[in-house]
């Protein structure tokens, strides 16, 4: 057995993934799906759904910055060090319809002590892309992204 000193930098993606995931609210609540966490990155699925138009008959752009914001979340926590946003910009690119399958996917930039930057694009099911957004992370050193008894 694997003990946690000991786990790879795979293994310990998959925790924070499995651990942030069964207290996700948001993300579920969403439809949201994991596709994958490795290492500094993360690829996230939603389905645009009809409560999640606007006046408009597109996305929300909220609700597009939100799955964006949780790739973002996956990816920066994937070393398993408690890190929040300290920041982010979104610049919204095309519209999201009914039934669109958006994909955010989430990469490192920089880290570097206790700082992080995260580019995320999301795309539609056509390969369009919707948005870009730039996350900042803040690092609280020494804390875990999900404690023990979710890991």
């Amino acid at each position: 057995m694997t003990t946690p000193a000991h786990k790879t930098p795979q293994q310990t993606a998959d925790g924070v993934r499995e651990g942030m995931w069964a207290n996700d609210r948001a993300g579920k609540a969403l439809g949201m799906r994991i596709i994958s966490v490795t290492p500094g990155q993360a690829v996230l699925e939603m389905v645009v759904r009809e409560d999640m138009l606007n006046g408009h008959d597109i996305c929300h752009g909220g609700l597009i910055a939100t799955l964006a914001d949780t790739a973002f979340a996956y990816a920066c926590n994937s070393y398993d060090e408690l890190t929040v946003a300290s920041g982010f910009s979104i610049d919204l690119l095309a519209p999201g319809h009914l039934g669109d399958v958006l994909t955010a996917s989430a990469h490192e930039v920089s880290k570097t002590g206790r700082t992080g930057l995260y580019d995320i694009e999301v795309k539609n099911q056509a390969g369009k892309r919707v948005a870009v957004f730039r996350g900042r992370s803040h690092t609280l050193r020494g804390k875990p992204a999900v404690p023990a008894t979710r890991a």
